[in-house]
Formats: C-alpha cells, sequence, structure tokens
C-alpha cells in the first residue's frame, strides 16, 4: 500500500478540527485507511542518514501523519485529497462537481500530435489550471503528487509521464512531435546550459533520480518531446521538462500535459492531478479543457471529467456486503464515499440505484465496488460473522493437513522453505543431472539463489538443517508443499505436485528410523504392507538415486506405483550442504494416496 506522509498540524487545518492520535487513528480505520507512524522530520532525516538520537540533523520537530491507503485510490495520494475525502466521509462536505469552463472549441488551446509519435509513447492528454494560488505547502503537495503517481499507477514513468508547466511562459498551440535525438535541444530543468538529447542521456547516466528513467527511451530512434508555437521545448517525456516553463510559487496558470503507452492510465493521472489542485484555483472546481488533434483528423477534448452512472441493485449491495440495510441507509453511506445516487424502481418492483462515479474515483469499475463503499462506511466491525455452507476446504489440503498433524505427533517440526531456488541446489549439490525435461527454469531470475521451481522438497530441507546444525540433535524436521515439473499436457507447460519431505538429522540416525516414518504415514492412511507384485498396498524395493548412499534407500511403490524414495543421504551431498552429521530422508507424492 502506498504511504502519504502530511504534517499533522496542516492536515488537523485542512479537516477544520483537531483529533488526539487515538480519535484519528479510529476515523481512518473507519474510511478504510491506516495510520501507520507517527514521526518527525528530524526522525526521518535520523533514519535515513542512519544517525543516533543525539547527532545534529536539519528538520523540524513537525508531527508527520504516515498514512496508507489503496494502491487504487489515486485521489487519496495527497493532502488535498485526504482531506477533501474525510471530510466529506464525515458529513462535513457535500461532493464537488467538477466542471469544464465554457469556452468554445475555437478558443481552447489546441495540442497538434504528430504521427512519429506511434513509435515510441503515442497519446498525450492535456489540461489548464486558471488562476491557481500556490503557497510552499501547496506547491510541496502538488510536486508531491506527481511523484507518487508516477512510482503507482504510471509504472516509473514507463506507461504515463506527466509535465507540468507555467502556461504564461509559453504560446499555443502545442505540438507533439517524436524526433532524432539529434534534432532535440534545450535547456532541461535545474540547468544552465543547453543540451542535445542523446547527450543528455549521457549527462543523467549519473543522476541519481533521473538515471532509472533512461531506459525507457535512450534506444529509440526517435525521442518524444513537446514544443509550443515558438519550438519552445516544454519537456522531452518522460525524462525530464525543460527550464524555460518550470512552475514556481508565482504560476498562476498551469498547463498540464501527460504522454503515454495507455491512455485509459494517462487519463485517471490527468483527473487525479486537475481534481486535487482546482480547489486552489480562482474558479473552484473548474478546469479548462484543451484539444488534442490527430493527423488522421481523429480528435477528442481533454479531461473527461463528467460523472459516469452505473446501476446497482440493493439486494446485490446487501448480499455482496453481508448486510440487510434499507435503500435510504445505503444512499447516505455511499454519499459518504463520494458516491452520488438516485433511487428508481425495475419492471420487477426491485429497489435499483444510478450510482454516479466521479471523476476522482477512478477504482469504482464494478457493482462490487459499490458494495465495497457500502461495506467500508457501514463498518465491518459492524458487519454479522457468517459461516458459508458451501465453503469446504479443497480435499487435498485437508489431507495435507491431517498428513502435517500426524509427522508432529511423531516429533518433527514443519518447516517452510523457498518455492524458488538456484539451479546448483536443486541439481549438482544433490549429486543429480539435469535432464532438461523436469526442473522449470526462470527466464530472468532476479539473483542466483532464485533460478529454478524447485522439482523436489530435498533441498529446501538440507538448507534448514545445515543452518541449524548448531541445535541440539537430532534434528527431525518435515515439510508438506508443492513442487513444480515441466508437464507437455497443460496448458502452462508445468504442473504442480504435493509433496511430504521429513529429515532426521543426528548421530544415530538411520535407515530404520525414517523407514518406521514412512510405515507411520502408510499406516495412519489406511494402506498395508504387501509384497512386491501386489498392487493393492504398498512395498518397497531397491532405488538406486544419486542423493543417497547405495544400498541404503529404497522407493516407496504404491499400488504397483513409485511416489517415493527414503534412505541415508550420501556423504557428498551432506558435504555440499555443509552438514556435519548423519541425516535419513523420506521425500513422496502424497497426492497419490488420495
Amino acid at each position: 500500500m502506498p504511504t502519504v506522509s502530511v504534517g499533522r498540524d496542516l492536515l488537523f487545518q485542512a479537516l477544520g478540527r483537531t483529533y488526539t492520535q487515538d480519535e484519528f487513528d479510529e476515523l481512518c480505520f473507519e474510511f478504510g485507511i491506516e495510520l501507520d507512524d507517527v514521526t518527525t522530520e528530524k526522525a526521518i532525516i535520523r533514519k535515513e542518514k542512519h544517525l543516533k538520537e543525539e547527532d545534529e540533523t536539519g528538520g523540524d520537530e513537525e508531527i508527520i501523519y504516515k498514512i496508507d491507503v489503496p494502491a487504487n485510490r489515486y485521489d487519496l495520494l495527497c493532502l488535498e485529497g485526504l482531506v477533501q475525502s474525510l471530510r466529506i466521509f464525515c458529513g462535513v462536505d457535500s461532493v464537488p462537481n467538477y466542471k469544464l469552463a465554457g469556452i468554445s472549441k475555437e478558443s481552447m488551446l489546441k495540442m497538434h500530435v504528430k504521427p512519429e509519435t506511434s513509435l515510441i509513447r503515442p497519446y498525450v492528454v492535456c489540461a489548464v489550471l486558471r488562476g491557481i494560488t500556490f503557497d510552499e505547502a501547496r506547491y510541496n503537495s502538488f510536486i508531491d503528487l506527481q511523484d507518487k503517481l508516477h512510482q503507482n499507477i504510471c509504472r516509473r514513468r514507463t506507461l504515463v509521464a506527466i509535465g507540468t508547466h507555467d502556461l504564461d511562459t509559453v504560446d499555443g498551440p502545442f505540438t507533439y512531435e517524436a524526433l532524432p535525438p539529434s534534432e532535440i535541444e534545450f535547456k532541461p530543468l535545474k540547468q544552465v546550459e543547453t543540451f542535445r538529447a542523446d547527450k543528455l542521456m549521457e549527462f543523467y547516466k549519473s543522476d541519481l533520480k533521473l538515471k532509472k528513467f533512461l531506459h525507457i527511451i535512450e534506444d529509440s530512434p526517435v525521442f518524444p518531446v513537446i514544443y509550443d508555437r515558438n519550438r519552445t521545448v516544454l519537456s522531452l517525456p518522460p525524462i525530464i521538462n525543460g527550464a524555460h516553463s518550470a512552475i514556481s510559487l508565482k504560476t498562476k496558470n498551469v498547463f498540464i500535459e501527460c504522454t503515454a503507452t495507455d491512455l485509459t492510465k494517462a487519463k485517471i493521472v490527468l483527473n487525479t492531478m486537475v481534481t486535487m489542485f482546482s480547489v486552489y484555483c480562482e474558479r473552484k472546481f473548474e478546469v479548462e479543457p484543451v484539444e488534442v488533434t490527430y493527423s488522421d483528423g481523429k480528435s477528442y477534448i481533454c479531461p473527461e471529467l463528467s460523472p459516469y452512472d452505473m446501476k446497482v441493485s440493493l439486494s446485490y449491495i446487501n448480499r455482496i456486503a453481508g448486510v440487510s440495510l434499507e435503500a435510504n441507509k445505503v444512499a447516505g453511506l455511499l454519499n459518504k464515499m463520494q458516491l452520488h445516487v438516485e433511487q428508481s424502481v425495475s419492471e420487477d418492483n426491485e429497489c435499483t440505484f444510478i450510482v454516479s462515479v466521479p471523476p476522482t474515483r477512478s477504482d469504482v469499475l464494478h457493482a462490487c465496488d459499490v458494495a465495497e463503499d457500502v461495506a467500508i462506511a457501514y463498518g465491518f466491525n459492524k458487519i454479522p460473522k457468517q459461516i458459508l455452507a458451501s465453503l469446504k476446504p479443497l480435499p487435498l489440503n485437508q489431507f495435507s493437513d491431517l498428513i502435517r498433524t500426524e509427522i508432529a505427533l511423531c516429533g518433527y517440526t514443519e518447516v517452510l522453505t523457498w518455492i524458488l531456488c538456484s539451479y546448483k541446489e536443486n541439481f549438482p549439490m544433490l549429486n543429480r543431472k539435469d535432464d532438461k525435461s523436469t526442473a522449470v527454469i526462470i527466464g530472468n531470475p532476479r539473483s542466483a539463489d532464485f533460478e529454478v521451481v524447485r522439482s523436489s522438497l530435498m533441498a529446501g530441507i538440507l538448507k534448514t538443517a545445515a543452518h541449524n546444525k548448531d541445535h541440539p540433535k537430532p534434528i527431525k524436521i518435515f515439510e508438506v508443499g508443492d513442487v513444480t515439473v515441466l508437464d507437455e499436457l497443460k496448458d502452462v507447460g508445468a504442473s504442480n505436485h504435493r509433496q511430504l519431505a521429513a529429515l532426521y538429522c543426528g548421530a544415530t540416525s538411520g535407515f530404520e528410523l525414517i523407514h518406521g516414518l514412512v510405515d507411520r504415514i502408510m499406516e495412519v492412511t489406511g494402506t498395508s504392507f504387501v509384497l512386491a507384485g501386489n498392487n493393492t498396498g504398498y512395498c518397497i524395493e531397491l532405488s538406486d538415486e544419486p542423493e543417497f548412499l547405495s544400498g541404503r534407500q529404497a522407493n516407496i511403490i504404491y499400488k504397483g506405483k513409485r511416489i517415493g524414495t527414503f534412505g541415508i543421504v550420501h556423504p557428498q551431498v551432506l558435504e555440499n550442504f555443509d552438514i556435519p552429521d548423519p541425516c535419513s530422508f523420506v521425500e513422496l507424492n502424497i497426492e497419490s494416496l488420495l
């Protein structure tokens, strides 16, 4: 969940009242967010620089609230959105009516999109905030919201990049183009000299903040760029804005452009920016539209601030939320969550709501989202608990739990190990050879520790024993978990198998100890021991697996099919995992026993 840091005093001032920490924590809980931490600016600096309490730091002692918000509530990523939502939730304010400025199409600013942009970032949406008033706190919040959106819905600027400009320093109409980097030259933000775009890429490779975005366009034959009428560069998305149009505390008219590879997300980002900060405009909640035109004649006006309607029945809301509420109560709860509703009656006399979803609530996509908002506003703690009659565990999971209980009663401790492991652990360290038809190999592993999806539980069990080799002996551990093997019969090319593995590690570890555990497992599953060739029960036969000591290992044959192997772990394998004591081990497929 994203975390939003806001000054407590500024927050309470905007909310119109003060709260104790417990009161505000309770308000957050009721609204569906969480007060994660209470700190100060000095404490944050100390933590970032790894300083001690007595060390001198900058910053002040203002109380900072760190609030966790849902990842899809982009309107809560800034102080303005938090305050507006909480005031509406508490009944202090009504839902704002966002609107476009009433200007003719001929008077609108234009953004002309060149066809070459389709090679790299084909979409752009724009808007203007007229008569905005910034102070230091508002300005910082404006910049911080852009950063939060870039990290969240914009996916580190790969899907959408936001550019904000002082409209009074540039002249429309604007053009969005894609040109070879050698043809683009401008002075970037916070720089004093002019750079050519290809040279700028080299310059920013040493910049801690911007270097992580260079890969998005640096290998492209053309770079996206936005010009005004005088060929002044506004921005080189998604890297940097031009210094000429930089906004400041004195800026009164802000031009916002969002270039993107995903038009839907670009519209959400633009709506979030303009709705959150139109509150500071001379005409509150009014946004000036911009017309975007393409060379093929297609055009659209943005932003789109009209609410969209959704039809949801009262019975559906009550069923999904697990409550039984009257229509007027549900309508009041939805109003608290910024959703305006109108009641109607369908042809079959069922109560239905026409829910108007404002541009700030891009997370409401389906009727179930409306039901969720009702549940939040009503209070999850007030919803009566129910046990669904149809809710039953899967037979395999139920059987796995029973097996776990029985092995624990035999004195073994359960462990949970990683599903991913290194290639070396899955094969060479177990004396096994890769036949290229068993293990699922990770295509682009993040580290050498996670290269393969485990095809056996053995490596994880042995690593656990190795990390605990100084513990009192014997070490008796087990795991019930899934392994993955290649399977051409499956759509995804692989299948999971539920396995049981157990290890006995100690000076007295022997074949008979692990054999006894195998017999106990078979006994509790109702499987009798039979002679070889009899397919009604289980038997054991000599095996020759490289991870076990020769002559001290056996296959488990269940109804004529091999389901596992047990024996004394090979000394070379123990040495590979740095385990000094002898170990006996069993691994078998428990799905076969169902």
